[in-house]
């Protein structure tokens, strides 16, 4: 009985073994020719989107363009590297056009001090400030210079900066040529026969042409004897800017005495931006003022704009000419120009606090509402008075950041990472 049990059961372990196998083979062979069939479909299901309406396989929505969520606002077509950053493109798919946005509840843009202003549409105050310098005016100088060969007996002039008025005597001049010159003159004017008056005339043209001035010649005339020294006169009023000359020394033809300039007017060079300098008109009214004459404003007008740029500061220099009575400016003071630049069209502006200058591109954050919000590339034009005007990228009534701006900024710049990311 037991020996027959153990043989039925044997016998069963048996054929459930042998079932078994069956089966294992059967999957086996199953599994080896399923993989082209399987893995075509599959393949053709992962193929990544190439083209706008292409369905995107992870996601299952239909791809409406690609963009660079740092600059969301330029679409593309077609996948492939951003032309603004060193990355791809992201897809935009249905249901999720707002890509670059983020959204920030209410709780969190209060902890970051979120402030919002309008964009509005009006007239900019586009007063200009420029630092500037007071400078001489270089139109009104006079050059005191050696008219032939002879010596300084006497200098009246000693030092640079000594201011001088229009006649006063500058130095005393020994030339010889002079003095024959005077002899000769007085002997031709002594004779009367036929023909004096021609010899006279040749004689004073002579004195002319020795380098006597007129002036000299008519005080020599007037005093009627030879004059060993001839004082010369200062031309001009102004200030001694250049001294060359000394007691005692000897002169040669065409030698440099001094040279002055004058005080009457002065120029104030100022250093205007070269992005603002378009804002500056020539003949313009400005008014200038100075920390070392507190109160006191004076009134000029814009002479010239210069034809270059400062390579250290980026700035244009703009030249200011404007009377100095009393000569209270001294060139070498600083000042500040104020220029009346104010613009008659109304542009759109926003509050300079809501750009965000990248160096290549200005950015500002968009409010969109329900707590959204998207970064927009703008063109900026002229800044004047705390306000900076939009020429592009912007629609009068838009809500702009102007107070956090800069962490949304990061925030969308860390959106944009992960998206690319994905």
């Amino acid at each position: 009985m037991n020996r027959g049990t153990l043989l039925i059961g044997l016998g069963a372990g048996l054929v459930l073994g042998a079932v078994g196998y069956g089966v294992y083979r059967a999957g086996v062979i199953a599994g080896q020719s399923t993989p082209s069939s399987v893995a075509a479909p599959r393949a053709a299901g992962l193929r990544t989107p190439q083209k706008t309406g292409d369905m995107d396989p992870q996601t299952g929505k239909k791809v409406l363009y690609w963009h660079d969520p740092m600059a969301p606002a330029q679409r593309f077509d077609h996948p492939g590297k951003s032309p603004f950053m060193d990355m791809q493109l992201v897809p935009v798919e249905e249901g999720a056009e707002d890509g670059g946005a983020i959204e920030i509840s209410p709780r969190v843009q209060q902890n970051l001090g979120v402030r919002v202003a309008e964009v509005t549409l009006g007239k900019m105050d586009q007063g200009l400030s420029a630092p500037a310098t007071v400078a001489y005016d270089e139109r009104d100088v006079a050059l005191v210079q050696a008219r032939a060969n002879g010596f300084v007996e006497r200098l009246y002039v000693r030092a640079t900066l000594d201011p001088v008025r229009k006649g006063q005597p500058l130095a005393d001049l020994y030339v010889p040529d002079w003095v024959a010159g005077q002899e000769e003159y007085l002997a031709v004017k002594q004779l009367r026969s036929a023909g004096a008056e021609d010899l006279l005339h040749s004689a004073r043209e002579r004195l002319r042409l020795a380098g006597m001035t007129e002036d000299l010649i008519e005080r020599f005339e007037a005093s009627g004897k030879v004059q060993p020294l001839l004082t010369l006169t200062a031309p001009i009023s102004g200030v001694v800017a250049d001294l060359a000359a000394r007691e005692g020394m000897t002169l040669t033809n065409g030698a440099p005495l001094l040279r002055i300039n004058g005080i009457a007017t002065v120029w104030i060079n100022a250093e205007v931006p070269e992005s603002l300098v378009h804002q500056v008109r020539l003949g313009e009214v400005v008014r200038a003022r100075t920390s070392a004459l507190p109160g006191v404003v004076f009134a000029g007008k814009v002479s010239a704009v210069l034809p270059a740029v400062t390579m250290e500061t980026r700035t244009v220099k703009v030249r200011v000419e404007l009377a100095n009575p009393n000569a209270l400016l001294v060139p070498g003071m600083f000042a500040t120009v104020q220029f009346s630049t104010g613009g008659q069209q109304d542009v759109l502006q926003v509050p300079s606090e809501a750009v965000i200058q990248t160096g290549t591109r200005s950015v500002v954050m968009l409010a969109e509402g329900w707590g959204k919000f998207r970064p927009v590339n703008v063109e900026v034009g002229s800044e004047g008075g705390g306000r900076t005007e939009i020429r592009a990228g912007l629609a009068a009534g838009q809500q702009v950041v102007v107070s956090g701006q800069f962490l949304i900024d990061s925030e969308a710049s860390l959106k944009g990472t992960e998206a690319r990311l994905r």
